[in-house]
């Protein structure tokens, strides 16, 4: 099961303040953790709203919108991609994550949809296109 385990973002870090050495250097160590576990598959910190863009679809009209963006509590300052047998495997890693934020805060963890999960919709035509996009995404 893939999950993406979203760090939420704070005041502080939408203020573009960055982590401590000693966060640094704990948040290393937990992502050795995880890498040597084979949980971690991707993981980033994001810039903060301020540099970002969104892209409104309204039928065929597209319209972008400059950050920053409001509500804080529901921004992502960062995030990591897991495979893991399960939730409660999700939840036992996140639980042993050092605190992303100097501050109280949160990370969300949400399953990723795989292919499985579309197959009374998939045509033939669709997989394949996926399977092509899967394969150039790995290199080959």
């Amino acid at each position: 099961m893939r999950v993406m385990v979203f760090v939420k973002a704070t005041e502080a870090s939408e203020q573009g303040e960055l982590p401590s050495t000693e966060m640094l250097e704990a948040m290393g160590k937990f992502n050795e953790e995880l890498v040597n576990a084979g949980v971690m598959l991707a993981g980033d910190g994001l810039k903060p709203t301020s540099h970002a863009k969104r892209i409104a679809f309204d039928g065929a009209s597209r319209t972008v919108i400059d950050g920053p963006f409001a509500e804080t509590r529901e921004l992502v300052a960062g995030y990591w991609i897991w495979e893991v047998k399960d939730m409660e495997e999700a939840v036992t890693w996140a639980k042993r994550c050092p605190n992303p934020m100097p501050v109280p805060s949160e990370l969300e963890i949400r399953p990723i949809y795989g292919m499985e999960d579309f197959a009374d919709t998939m045509t033939p035509e669709v997989a394949e296109t996926h399977d092509r996009t899967r394969d150039k995404l790995a290199g080959n």
